[in-house]
């Protein structure tokens, strides 16, 4: 008789039920068909939140937690509960503004900006968000071998938002995806700031895209692509893969989560969190 797998899924933008910027409804659809097209897929049960607000309830009989946000965190007991799931063996695929959280706001001569705030929950994780400029096409370089990864080409171009992570337990990550990006091309007013790069590697250029980390006898694993929108409004078109001056946006973008490399990351991603690979 097999045993039943249980998989977390939390997809959502804050406030509770807004899109955040994001195709939350999109990316749900796709990581459920992902799901169900999983071997042994009968004996799979997905329980699906918006936020993790009751994410205590869930973990305990989760073996694998999915989780695609754009402003939801978890706090407090939520945290010491995803912290504790972890170290007992839970594994975390956490996609995209997983790394995000809160923003608070400041002034940068004389205008208005905002500065993300590091939490309790960046150090569950293990990375911090900084920033991402606009959406361009770049490259994706693949630089360890993980069942994550696997089947992947060396490196492959996406077009996406490229996030800017720090990697907060350096010596205990296994970095999976890196990019090369000198400085952050983001103009006046776009984004959030911040007051020191850290998410730059010693070499200068190299960024962090994707990691493993184990916590405990479980492990996390990180992918910092998959941006998708929709009902923007801006000049660049949906096709233009360059970064427009101004930072609009596209009215609509879902091309990375329709690149072979992406699907493959996801479908390799809950075969690993499952034990399927």
């Amino acid at each position: 008789m097999t045993l039943t797998k249980r998989v977390h899924l939390v997809v959502g933008g804050f406030p509770a039920g807004a899109p955040a910027r994001h195709d939350m409804n999109f990316a749900r659809r796709q990581l459920l068909q992902k799901l169900e097209k999983l071997e042994n897929g009968d004996n799979l049960s997905v329980t699906i939140a918006n936020d993790f607000l009751d994410i205590e309830r869930w973990l305990p009989e989760a073996d694998l937690l999915i989780t695609y946000v754009a402003g939801p965190y978890p706090v407090g007991a939520g945290n010491d509960a995803l912290q504790s799931w972890l170290e007992a063996g839970g594994r975390w695929l956490a996609l995209h503004g997983t790394s995000g959280g809160k923003a608070t706001k400041t002034e940068r001569n004389g205008r208005p900006v905002k500065m993300m705030v590091k939490d309790a929950h960046h150090d569950t994780l293990g990375c911090f968000f900084l920033n991402h400029p606009p959406i361009s096409a770049f490259n994706v370089n693949v630089t360890n071998d993980h069942p994550v990864t696997r089947g992947l080409p060396d490196s492959f171009t996406v077009q996406d938002e490229l996030y800017l992570i720090e990697l907060l337990d350096p010596s205990a990550s296994r970095i999976l995806l890196t990019t090369e990006l000198e400085k952050d091309p983001s103009p006046p007013g776009f984004g959030f700031v911040f007051d020191e790069d850290t998410s730059v590697q010693s070499d200068g250029k190299t960024r962090v895209l994707g990691y493993a980390r184990d916590v405990g006898q479980g492990e996390v694993v990180y992918i910092g692509l998959g941006h998708c929108h929709t009902g923007r409004i801006g000049r660049q078109s949906a096709v233009d893969v360059s970064i427009d001056p101004t930072g609009l946006m596209p009215p609509e973008l879902y091309s990375v989560w329709e690149s072979d490399e992406f699907v493959r990351l996801l479908e390799n991603g809950v075969a690993w969190g499952l034990g399927q690979s």
